[in-house]
């Protein structure tokens, strides 16, 4: 029986889950690490039914979507060939429900799926019931991953992690940490342009609001003040600043254009939008030998 395997360090508390009905105001202001995380770790156990209700159509049950554009690994390749992932250990940090994990196991590869969120986790073990695949399910923080050095051949993120974290390099360097020499690590963010824009999928999306330049996080609050969720930005320069410092090497730079079979609109995303700005930015890199 599949299980979630639970990282000593961040043990699942139901207090911190964000109420349904909380008052919540959006701001933009300074997050710390320990803030970000703790608030984004709520967040996603609060809403995680909801998420996975609203996409998990999209997303499948076990496809490798790389964004609300839906980029599949099926035609990106990524990671590699497909026939190439048979018996490669593969870690996705930010799994959610697990399903591009799933896709990995259907092709051989030998994948553990790890999140922040119990409640995302708990969404594998209900798809898994319908699935033959079973791998490790582990609750954890991407920046203290509890694996021992050199564990990985890939590494994966589609939207996970990255864009929640105060320190993106912390979250680098542990992922260079378990990789093996030669290993690749792929992940996908918010494009940095759209930090300029409203998240707003029709016209009132196309107008620049703000600077592209200003990093202040996006903060949403409690009544007390409290962050209930928080996302960070970083330009493109300063994403790739952040892979070379963390000692990886980036190789490819994915701006994936909205393809005409998908109607479908996500948050800020939207054919309207995806046809005349980036959405989604994927970062290639790799670990030298």
């Amino acid at each position: 029986m599949e299980h979630i395997i639970q990282a000593p360090q961040t043990p699942f508390d139901p207090a911190g889950e964000t109420a349904e009905d909380e008052t919540v105001t959006a701001t933009r202001r300074a997050a710390s690490v320990t803030e970000s995380s703790r608030a984004n770790r709520g967040w996603w156990n609060g809403n995680a039914d909801e998420y996975q209700a609203e996409h998990g159509t999209f997303l499948g049950d076990d496809r490798f979507v790389w964004g609300p554009e839906g980029l599949d690994e099926v035609e990106a390749q990524l990671l590699g060939p497909a026939e190439e992932l048979a018996g490669k250990d593969v870690l996705e940090i930010g799994a959610g429900a697990a399903q591009c994990s799933r896709w990995l196991a259907a092709q051989g590869a030998r994948p553990v799926a790890l999140d922040l969120a119990h409640r995302q986790l708990q969404h594998a073990l209900r798809i898994a019931e319908e699935h033959s695949a079973r791998f490790p399910l582990v609750e954890a923080d991407a920046s203290a991953l509890p694996f021992a050095g050199s564990s990985f051949d890939l590494v994966c993120s589609a939207y996970g992690a990255l864009p929640f974290v105060a320190d993106p390099v912390r979250v680098l360097r542990e992922v260079r940490r378990v990789l093996r020499p030669g290993g690749r690590f792929v992940f996908s963010v918010t494009h940095p342009m759209r930090w300029a824009f409203p998240d707003e999928p029709g016209p009132e999306g196309l107008s620049v609001s703000g600077s592209y330049f200003d990093r202040t996080p996006y903060v949403e609050e409690d009544e007390e003040g409290e962050a209930v969720y928080v996302e960070h930005h970083r330009t493109v320069g300063d994403r790739v600043r952040d892979v070379v410092r963390a000692g990886l090497r980036l190789v490819d730079l994915v701006e994936p254009e909205w393809p005409e079979w998908n109607t479908q609109e996500w948050g800020g995303w939207s054919p309207l939008r995806g046809h005349l700005i980036p959405g989604t930015a994927i970062f290639v890199c790799e670990k030298d030998a």
